[in-house]
């Protein structure tokens, strides 16, 4: 049992280490990536407010991650609905295609979509790139929704059905307010994997840099690491503060549902 703990212990701080330095050296004064520190200074995230290249690549990951989790969220609706409600002939067929993309490899996904769209002569764009992270955000959002779903009690809707409810407004008035916590989780966990994605946006972005491409790029310079450093401790405390929400109303979902509230965003 000690053993399998200083293991636990050893594992969390080879995983988590890097992100405790990531800070420490954003608020570095020195321009060498090294200890010990030389002083504490702000600037690095002065500059990352004052980069045209930045503001322009924050611009272009925002609009991508949005358009992406609420594209991927309303797929995730559909599909998490009829795979919890109705039957089909090739459900459980249908269902592990659309959720495949987990388990590919990114390159794959990224080279396959890149040669189908200059196949079909679509210009590489910030429209390439959402169609790509929709692809990919898909599959987690139906993920969470399938457990909203799952947790709804039927019984609910069937008494809506016999005050005189049509489906439509059973679904608008009764189905989405109970899942709105999940669908609100989906939306957060879509828009920060699309935000920090990397391979896709690599390969489809064309000549519209997102923000992990542009500091992919600038990682060439010796000089542009401190402010990569900086900008890697906002975009940290960002996804680790929407993941936060996301679990929160996933969990408050589940509980609105009557589900159980094992399980967790892994």
């Amino acid at each position: 049992m000690r053993l399998l703990r200083v293991y636990a212990l050893a594992y969390l701080v080879f995983l988590y280490a890097p992100i405790v330095l990531l800070p420490m050296f954003a608020f570095n004064n020195g321009t060498i990536i090294a200890f010990p520190l030389t002083g504490f200074t702000t600037r690095w995230f002065e500059a990352v407010i004052a980069t045209p290249a930045i503001r322009n690549a924050v611009q272009n990951s925002l609009i991508i991650a949005v358009s992406s989790a609420v594209i991927s969220t309303a797929l995730a609706v559909c599909a998490a609905r009829a795979s919890t409600r109705y039957r089909f002939p090739g459900k459980a067929g249908i269902m592990g295609l659309i959720m495949l993309p987990i388990v590919l490899p990114e390159i794959i996904v990224a080279v396959s979509l890149l040669v189908v769209l200059l196949g079909v002569g679509v210009n590489l764009s910030i429209l390439t790139v959402i169609l790509g992270h929709v692809l990919i955000c898909t599959p987690f959002c139906i993920a969470i929704l399938n457990s909203a779903f799952q947790s709804l009690d039927r019984s609910l809707e069937e008494a809506a059905y016999d005050l005189g409810e049509s489906r439509w407004s059973t679904f608008r008035l009764v189905t989405l307010p109970l899942v709105a916590p999940g669908i609100v989780s989906s939306l957060l966990i879509s828009f920060t994997i699309s935000l920090d994605e990397f391979i896709i946006a690599y390969f489809l972005a064309g000549t519209q840099a997102t923000l992990p491409v542009y500091i992919f790029s600038q990682f060439r310079f010796p000089q542009a690491v401190p402010v990569i450093m900086a900008l890697g401790t906002i975009l940290v405390a960002l996804s680790v503060t929407l993941l936060a929400c996301a679990e929160y109303f996933r969990r408050r979902s589940i509980a609105r549902t009557g589900g159980p509230q094992s399980g967790g965003l892994t």
